[in-house]
Formats: C-alpha cells, structure tokens, sequence
C-alpha cells in the first residue's frame, strides 16, 4: 500500500486521516520527528501531511528537511492550520508546502487530497489555500 506520512498530533485528526485513508488503500504512518519524517517519505510515502499548528511536534524543521532532500522536493506536502492563524499557512507555502488550507478546508477536501495521492503517483492537489 502506498503511504502517507502524518506529522500531526491530534490524534482525533489522526484517526480522522487514516480514516479517509482508508477508503483509498492507502497507509498512514505517524512520525514526531524530522528525521522520521524525511525516512518515511523516502521509503515511498506518495504525500505527507503537516499539522503547522502544532506546538510539540518540529513541523517546520519536517518541511525544511523535506523539501531539502533532492529526492523528495516533488513530493506533496499538505499543511493544514487554525484559520486564525493565517500568517502560518502563508509561512508553510513559502517554505515549501505544496498546498496549505485552513484546518476547515483541509477536512472538507481530505478525501479529495487523499484521492488524489492514491491515484496519481503522488500527485497532490495543487494550488494554496491561503
């Protein structure tokens, strides 16, 4: 199955994603660390997932070692944040994330993300949400 990588911390969102996941065959795997996240993404994740509102997990540092590994710089990356929040989205695009949707957003176009990471190779939606 392909995989997406989650570096998120609610676990209700979690549960949410691998949820929806689920219907697309495709494998969540939870990472807490940079490291992991750039390990994860190498062993074949199709997407990763980042919680920019998150406060214990180093989202930034996932991004900046995502995006700087020349093997993964095409890879999707969607971050999703509190809409009261909106410098952190625009911070998160600038820094790499492919698409970035307040947390409402992301939920109502979760299936449409993960469809799209399970049917295209890894292709993600693209644009910003900002």
């Amino acid at each position: 199955m392909p995989a997406v990588v989650a570096v998120v911390e609610d676990l209700m969102f979690v549960s949410r994603i691998r949820e929806a996941a689920r219907g697309h065959a495709l494998d969540i795997q939870t990472v807490r660390t940079a490291e992991d996240a750039v390990a994860a993404a190498r062993a074949g994740a199709r997407l990763v997932i980042l919680d920019l509102d998150s406060r214990r997990l180093p989202v930034a540092a996932a991004l900046a070692a995502l995006r700087a590994d020349p093997g993964l710089q095409g890879l999707p990356v969607v971050g999703f944040f509190s809409h009261v929040e909106a410098e952190r989205g625009r911070e998160a695009a600038e820094a790499g994330c492919t698409t970035v949707l307040p947390r409402s957003a992301f939920v109502a176009r979760l299936d449409t993300i993960l469809a799209a990471a399970a049917g295209s190779g890894g292709a993600g939606e693209p644009g910003s949400g900002t």
